[in-house]
């Protein structure tokens, strides 16, 4: 039935004839040729129900649009599923904060003996209870998620959803029946999947983050390939819950990430344990005795090496679900490069298709990133609002066993972008209070802004080092989005003994040649 969107129902044509009252036209910021009255099934159908699409078609709905959600997640090779919620909540951000969690607990035990609790030593920690307990949490999640839905009158549709033509899709649900349903307008939020090695062996004797959350047994040694931020994550809350990681590492650790603080956090997972194959590739992965993986690699300079494991995790990046959904029929344009979606303001080349989150190309792969762009979307389009995303200075952690948290630039981009003379940094290591007692991490945590002498020492680039990165960092996050100096920084009293202080004491420059270690309080 022919419809306009009102900031509150929908006026048909009908009522509008007997009733003589003319339908609004929708309160929409954007011009994508679906402003006006039409004869689709829905205003917005969202593709995804991860972070991004969950919020974009809430918000959506909340402003008065007809909405449907579509949301099927196909198993990872050894046929791991799980529910509404996309990768952050199930397989991703909370499960893995949980068990970094979990491993920080085992090293607050260790420390407590200092603090004079009689702790005894080799307590063993219980991989099945922990698992059990954060997949209960997980599934409340999914539940509240789906509740969330139907109050806000989203319609849910557990079906695997791809174009059949402009305005159409095609869904599959379970069972394999097949529907279709039109819509005005839609939403992609399909999000990524874990990469896996063309190598022997590289799929079938291998797991993922997909499948390490909701193991049924501890993973024991562990080789967990590539040095992205999830493999370092992963492998230190192995290490941290007992048992033995190791890194295979191509090149550089953190790509993308400022180096000096990926080497900061590389080094203390070294001393405390985790062991890093550095310049190699896995070339195959093989069954071996005892339930074991053997695994074959090579290193830069053509020498080779093997090494037997109880699991086999590989985190060597994610692929975009764009090229199942048929998005070639519709014209949607992806980069050459990683099949990611070509966007402006979350807008592609096809007027009323629209993308979120991990699948747009050139943006941060961030749950709240997409939260905050779905959230604004729906807004532009369903609310009369203009404002756009702002990508730039987005916080975020590396919940690694010594977290590093960041915002803006790296030292070596800032460097890159206004040249060596116009930058300035400012540092410190530093050795928090709790670690005293223990005699642990002498200076193994640091802090560094990165300033631009071409604006007053505008700070360009935090970096952080240390316990409870994460809480710190998205406190500075604001100053920073407000275009805080040194100066300004200098200005605030800090909050005495914390971390978070160092960053009003800051004094030591790399120019000055100084160095940055401290000692006392």
């Amino acid at each position: 039935m022919m419809s306009w969107l009102t900031g509150s129902a929908a006026v048909t044509e009908a009522q509008a004839a007997t009733t003589g009252v003319s339908a609004p036209a929708p309160l929409s910021a954007i011009y994508d040729g679906m402003e006006g009255p039409h004869e689709y099934d829905y205003d917005l159908m969202v593709i995804g129900g991860g972070s991004g699409g969950l919020a974009c078609a809430k918000d959506a709905s909340s402003l008065g649009a007809k909405v449907a959600l579509c949301d099927f997640v196909q198993p990872s090779p050894i046929g791991t599923k799980w529910g509404l919620g996309g990768t952050c909540v199930n397989v991703g951000c909370i499960p893995k904060k949980l068990m970094h969690q979990a491993a920080l607990l085992g090293e607050g035990m260790s420390d407590a003996r200092s603090f004079g609790w009689e702790v005894p030593k080799g307590i063993p920690h219980k991989w099945e209870s922990m698992v059990e307990n954060i997949q209960q949490h997980i599934k409340s999640i999914n539940f509240g998620y789906r509740s969330d839905l139907m109050g806000e009158k989203v319609k849910y549709l557990n079906s695997y959803a791809v174009f059949k033509d402009a305005h159409t899709l095609e869904l599959t649900d379970k069972k394999g029946a097949k529907t279709e349903l039109t819509a005005a307008r839609f939403v992609i939020a399909t999000g990524g999947r874990p990469k896996y090695p063309d190598i022997p062996g590289g799929r079938e004797h291998v797991i993922s983050s997909d499948d390490l959350f909701s193991l049924p047994a501890p993973p024991g040694h562990t080789l967990c390939i590539g040095a992205s931020y999830i493999s370092l994550e992963c492998a230190g809350f192995i290490q941290g819950l007992g048992m033995q990681a190791t890194v295979m590492m191509r090149s550089i650790p953190l790509r993308g990430f400022d180096q000096q603080m990926a080497g900061q956090l590389v080094g203390y997972m070294k001393e405390h344990g985790t062991v890093f194959i550095e310049q190699a590739v896995p070339t195959s992965v093989a069954p071996a005795e005892g339930g074991k993986k053997r695994v074959c690699w090579q290193f830069a300079d053509g020498s080779t090496g093997e090494g037997l494991f109880d699991t086999v995790l590989v985190a060597i990046g994610r692929d975009a679900e764009t090229s199942k959904i048929g998005l070639e029929k519709l014209g949607v344009a992806l980069s050459p490069h990683n099949g990611k979606v070509l966007a402006t303001n979350e807008q592609t080349n096809v007027p009323h298709v629209y993308a979120l989150g991990d699948i747009l190309d050139g943006r941060p792969e961030l749950t709240p990133v997409a939260i905050q762009a779905g959230k604004l979307l729906a807004k532009r389009l369903y609310g009369g609002s203009s404002k756009q995303m702002d990508y730039e200075l987005v916080p975020t952690t590396v919940f690694t066993p010594l977290e590093y948290g960041t915002i803006g630039l790296s030292e070596e981009d800032a460097i890159a972008k206004l040249g060596d003379p116009n930058v300035e940094v400012y540092h410190s290591f530093f050795k928090p209070l709790e670690w005293t007692l223990p005699h642990r991490g002498d200076n193994a945590c640091y802090a560094k802004l990165v300033v631009s002498k071409l604006e007053n020492e505008k700070i360009i680039g935090f970096h952080v080092c240390g316990p409870n990165s994460g809480e710190i960092t998205q406190g500075f996050a604001a100053a920073m989005k407000l275009g805080a100096t040194k100066e300004t920084f200098d200005d605030t009293v800090g909050i005495h003994p914390t971390n978070a202080e160092q960053f009003t004491t800051l004094k030591t420059t790399k120019s000055s040649g100084a160095s940055a270690e401290q000692s006392g309080c």
